[in-house]
């Protein structure tokens, strides 16, 4: 405490600018907490435009809505805040552009796999599955690449069962296991206790076996996008040296993952259309044309916002993996709210809803254990 008999000018000073500064960092905290909010609402919500599109194959509004989330809108949002972000993809060396893009590929395989996730078993309990993996892969597959293949000592593995940081990370990550189980398990009490009708009611093609493989699938798969921003963590920093706003460094990476992404989903999306014969579906003037691609282009925009804010939120908070995890929380709280509001647990018993509910609250509590783990330098 300050006695104002004996403080100097000097101490004065120092007093309000430990303040000050301390009043800019819980800010900068509070904005980047609102930024992964509201990526967190975008991504628990994009799915929602693509219930509006009518008489199209799955394969066909995934494709045209993601034109716009993996190309038109990744260029106009690095176009507006990043100056010369060609230039400084062109740049770029070539070994980052390679990852960077790999990493991309990957996690395309992963968004394919989460739409699928999605039509087999909804948006409550799709979501919780493959983003309650997708955290703990995000966390994991890092610190074990670094003890395989690289010579560093920070950030691995083994330095996480030495620390106490490290040792909550992998407890989160059992309790994201056993989350993952019970939401599984209450999918499989729904489709038990529904007829076929009640479960399409809300879901057109529920199916729990395909919906939990390929939400497995998509949780591990997922991760890669965190890590195709670390791999393209050079490209931000030349953007930054160049004058952007950090806010929006990330957004020149974006581009070069997200052409991983379309990359994969193109190809499967195109193959679909051949072997469904579902090409017609973009010139069928039986459905209202107009607006299913204004509904794709709306889930595609809106969905691309989530790493728009995303970006920006980790700008502010730093720390990759504890913004990741931050991220998926968000997520997996907004998309449930939404599948709660569509009504796709509508006619369950108590018990169903609770096991459903208990489920999530679990994954919630394993992805905060996991990011308060990294937050003390797991």
């Amino acid at each position: 405490m300050l006695h104002l008999e004996t403080v100097t000018e000097d101490q004065v000073t120092v007093f309000f600018l430990a303040n000050l500064l301390n009043t800019t960092t819980d800010m900068q905290v509070i904005s980047g907490i609102l930024f992964h909010f509201l990526g967190g609402f975008a991504s628990g919500s994009f799915y929602i435009p693509y219930k509006k599109v009518k008489g199209w194959a799955w394969e066909s509004y995934w494709l045209v809505g993601g034109l716009f989330s993996w190309l038109f809108i990744p260029f106009l949002a690095a176009f507006l805040t990043v100056p010369d972000f060609m230039e400084i993809i062109t740049h770029t060396p070539a070994r980052v552009l390679v990852w960077t893009y790999i990493m991309g590929l990957l996690w395309g395989i992963g968004g394919l796999t989460f739409g699928l996730a999605m039509r087999y078993l909804g948006l409550s309990l799709g979501m919780s599955v493959a983003l309650g993996l997708t955290s703990a892969f995000g966390s994991l597959v890092p610190p074990i690449y670094r003890d395989l293949f690289t010579n560093s000592s920070q950030n691995t593995f083994s330095g996480m069962l030495q620390t106490s940081g490290g040792q909550i990370v992998l407890v989160g990550v059992l309790v994201c296991l056993a989350g993952i189980l019970i939401c599984g398990r209450a999918g499989k009490m729904k489709e038990n206790e529904l007829s076929d009708d009640q479960k399409k009611a809300s879901i057109n093609e529920f199916d729990i076996k395909k919906g939990l493989l390929v939400a497995i699938i998509s949780g591990v798969l997922s991760a890669c996008f965190n890590f195709g921003i670390e791999a393209g963590s050079a490209m931000s920093e030349m953007a930054v040296a160049r004058g952007t706003n950090p806010l929006f460094q990330n957004n020149v990476i974006f581009v070069v993952v997200l052409w991983g992404g379309l990359t994969t989903n193109f190809i499967w999306c195109i193959l679909l259309n051949i072997r469904n014969k579902s090409f017609g579906d973009y010139t069928n003037t039986q459905t209202p044309i107009r607006k299913n691609v204004l509904f794709a282009a709306l889930a595609g925009t809106i969905w691309f916002l989530q790493f728009f804010f995303y970006g920006m939120g980790e700008s502010k908070l730093g720390n990759g993996s504890s913004s990741w995890i931050l991220h998926m929380a968000f997520i997996i709280l907004i998309s449930n709210l939404w599948g709660i509001g569509l009504k796709e647990w509508k006619g369950v018993s108590r018990k169903t809803f609770g096991t459903i509910l208990t489920g999530i609250v679990v994954i919630v509590l394993s992805v905060l254990l996991v990011g308060y783990g990294n937050s003390l330098g797991a």
